[in-house]
């Protein structure tokens, strides 16, 4: 079997930060299962797909493949051989993805795939339920949180990149309904493996992160 490590926890804690910068050091292959779930949302989009169709969602889900390369410190993620890294980071699809994530046909579509994905090599994965779910036995695993002032603060930074208008109280708002889902759903909720490594990240700087 091998090596894996696992990174889950709250929205814009830092996973994708570390986990990127841990595997361009380490060498490893990398998994970032929302950005899966995100790529069923747009996919679901381009459908015309009724977002309470969860199985018409896990069947569409079926038959998407996805990669990830990551080039200088950025990670680009493929879809049936489609860079949809930028599509993806918007506020709707964000949105519409926690839903999906909600939804038992779909996860168990994307765990198998995630777990198939570990057969190239030692990989980092990074998500909800990577140490508790889909990778119980990984060599480490690591549990990420951060105030969720800091954590609104980092994600409006990113939005106002990408040129979205919206403020620190409607991402506070967001991502605070967003918290609840991931934590009070009934399948793989998010909570820290008992055997994880907790971070807090608040006053954390990406350099530090990464060590």
């Amino acid at each position: 079997m091998n090596f894996v490590v696992t990174i889950d926890g709250t929205a814009a804690s830092g996973k994708s930060t570390t986990a990127i910068g841990v595997a361009e050091r380490l060498g490893l292959f990398y998994i970032d299962s929302g950005a899966m779930y995100r790529g069923v949302a747009l996919a679901v989009l381009r459908a015309g797909i009724d977002i309470t169709d969860r199985h018409a969602i896990a069947n569409l889900a079926r038959k998407l493949k996805f990669d990830f390369k990551i080039e200088d410190g950025k990670v680009r993620v493929f879809m049936n051989g489609e860079d949809i890294s930028n599509i993806i980071r918007g506020s709707e699809i964000s949105e519409l993805s926690s839903v999906i994530a909600t939804y038992p046909e779909v996860r168990k579509v994307l765990v198998a795939m995630q777990r198939e994905l570990t057969k190239r090599g030692n990989t980092i994965c990074e998500g909800r339920d990577m140490g508790t779910v889909v990778f119980p036995d990984a060599a480490i695993k690591i549990y990420m949180d951060a105030s969720l002032e800091e954590r609104a603060r980092r994600r409006l930074r990113d939005l106002h990149r990408k040129g979205e208008k919206v403020t620190l109280e409607e991402i506070i708002t967001s991502l605070r309904q967003r918290d609840e889902r991931d934590k009070t759903r009934k399948h793989s909720p998010l909570k820290p493996a008992p055997d994880a490594i907790h971070i807090d990240t608040t006053n954390l700087t990406i350099d530090a992160m990464r060590r």
